[in-house]
């Protein structure tokens, strides 16, 4: 199966992308309109705010601040037909190993599919076995949440602490920053990732070891960083308990696939929660991975965050690309990353809770997409996956919109923000909301330098508070942050980067790119902690830095 595919796919990226019809007709385009500004695009088009802009699912997604004319918007459509987008789509839903690279099918939608539906692989229905971890999960959510599981002395357990990395920690814990307005307020929650000791430390510098469960989240139960911190939670543990061993059963939990590693660490294998190959982990979030946070927000608003992922996987699977949020939202990238020179996003929500989302959405878009060459192995002459970065509003107003708006770099924007407040606090909101759409606007308009001296602005100065708009934006709003609209959000990105990958012809799936220096870091580790000066076969500069570190030892 992989050997066709491999060709398959080869035989696709036999006319390089950007000598299809679709992307020279795009190039020409660009041509006739890279002059052009949004001030004149609004000024000629009354009803462009309205036109360019569609409502679905609860979500309303306003794309007419981009610098994008009719026309560009249907020539974005005809590439995405001629690179086949649909019946990609089509492939990764039917369980295809669409993966390549590795072998895998890529069915993060099987995890919140309906109980009923039937998705396949290798001719399994996998539904069912999705659904009897969930109901597992949710039969221990609630026994830890009410009280029921108690640890080693017989105390309940009031702090969870998930112990992962990567997607078993980004998913997590932006999910729990999320909801946390749903969350149980007499129960703790800390996320462990950083190999750094500070971080486990500062995790537990104010806990009882009786009333404090680890999740061990690893696929492999042999992620070095995640080890080395389920050692250190594992020691500080029995430490506090007294010394027992067996206290580890009452304490730990796993999610993983390595049941014979989650013995060996004194883990009771009823206790651990199992995915499977087809999950990447960037894509986790909302299987066995999301056990922290189902913990946090019980069982019924996780399969409320559940249902808002799978609202959006049906509407990216079924609808027309003209009214598709995911495609257009997906295809803007590409316009403004290969057209428009674009090299970053910045995604900017005005929600408190939604601090962590751009870091969750870094790993999801980057790992994703920071690919160099096609899915038949040839160097791409285009760029792929922009480097994605933000901080809620209205904190970043005071930081880095500066350069944003009168630097000059382009950096797209998304603007996220809801109707209402889950705390409604006098004006707050309506000074927050006042901010989005007020951001939106100074970006694409700007102020010119007539408009800085008819307010009477001396001439030395009119330069510096010149603001030359132009600079495109998205904004998404929604009535409120709820479990729902947050698995609406993140699969929204999730199809977004599978249509860019589609585009530009890479596997979006594999993520070889973490590997190198893993296994370079292998290496170095015992040079290190040699007791005795090693042999070091390195370039100079890193021979050094480890003779170095090793005095700073001593």
């Amino acid at each position: 199966m992989v050997t066709s595919l491999a060709t398959s796919n080869k035989g696709e990226g036999v006319q390089p992308l950007t000598q299809s019809r679709a992307w020279k007709a795009l190039q020409a385009h660009y041509e006739q309109v890279r002059g052009l500004h949004l001030r004149d695009l609004f000024a000629g088009d009354p009803g462009r705010g309205e036109r360019l802009a569609v409502d679905a699912l609860g979500l309303f997604f306003d794309y007419s601040k981009n610098r994008v004319t009719d026309e560009t918007i249907k020539l974005l459509f005809d590439l995405a037909r001629e690179s086949g987008l649909q019946s990609k789509i089509e492939a990764m839903f039917r369980g295809d190993k669409i993966n390549f690279t590795e072998g895998r099918a890529v069915l993060h939608v099987a995890l919140r599919a309906p109980k009923g539906e039937s998705i396949f692989v290798d001719g399994v229905d996998v539904v069912p076995e999705v659904h009897a971890v969930l109901d597992r999960m949710a039969a221990f959510s609630d026994r830890v949440r009410s009280g029921a599981w108690k640890g080693h002395t017989g105390k309940r357990i009031r702090n969870v602490i998930n112990i992962g990395i990567g997607g078993s920690d980004l998913g997590p814990v932006m999910a729990y920053e999320a909801l946390k307005h749903y969350s149980a307020r007499d129960m703790t929650f800390r996320f462990v990732s950083n190999v750094d000791g500070t971080d486990f430390a500062e995790a537990v510098i104010d806990l009882d070891p009786a009333e404090t469960l680890f999740i061990i989240s690893s696929k492999t139960f042999t992620t070095l960083e995640t080890i080395t911190n389920a050692q250190s939670a594992r020691a500080w543990s029995v430490k506090g308990l007294g010394g027992d061993e067996s206290a580890v059963a009452k304490h730990f939990v796993a999610v993983s696939t390595n049941a014979e590693g989650v013995g060996k660490f004194g883990i009771d294998t009823a206790n651990m929660f199992g995915f499977w190959d087809w999950v990447g982990g960037r894509y986790s979030m909302d299987s066995a991975i999301g056990l922290a946070t189902m913990l946090a927000i019980g069982p019924d608003n996780f399969r409320a965050m559940l249902d808002g992922f799978h609202q959006m996987d049906e509407h990216f699977r079924t609808t027309p690309f003209e009214s598709n949020l995911p495609v257009i939202l997906g295809l803007l990238g590409v316009w403004n990353t290969d057209f428009l020179g674009a090299a970053t996003v910045a995604v900017l929500p005005y929600e408190q809770y939604l601090k962590r989302f751009p870091a969750y959405l870094q790993q999801l878009t980057m790992e994703s997409n920071g690919k160099h060459v096609t899915i038949s192995g040839t160097e791409v002459d285009y760029a792929t996956g922009p480097i994605y970065w933000g901080e809620p509003g209205t904190n970043g107003q005071h930081s880095f919109y500066q350069l944003i708006h009168q630097g000059t770099r382009l950096i797209p924007c998304d603007f996220i923000g809801f109707g209402k407040s889950l705390n409604p606090l006098g004006r707050h909101h309506d000074m927050l909301l006042a901010n989005v759409f007020a951001q939106s606007e100074a970006l694409a308009f700007g102020k010119t330098a007539e408009q800085v001296k008819a307010e009477g602005t001396p001439d030395w100065l009119v330069p510096h508070r010149v603001f030359e708009g132009n600079r495109p934006s998205n904004t998404i709003l929604a009535d409120r942050l709820t479990p729902e609209v947050l698995g609406k959000l993140v699969a929204l990105y999730e199809h977004s980067v599978f249509t860019q990958g589609i585009i530009w012809r890479i596997n979006s799936f594999d993520q070889w790119g973490v590997e190198l220096g893993k296994v370079l870091a292998q290496r170095i580790i015992p040079e290190l902690e040699s007791p005795t000066e090693p042999t070091l076969k390195h370039d100079s500069s890193t021979n050094n830095l480890i003779r170095r570190y090793r005095k700073l030892k001593e």
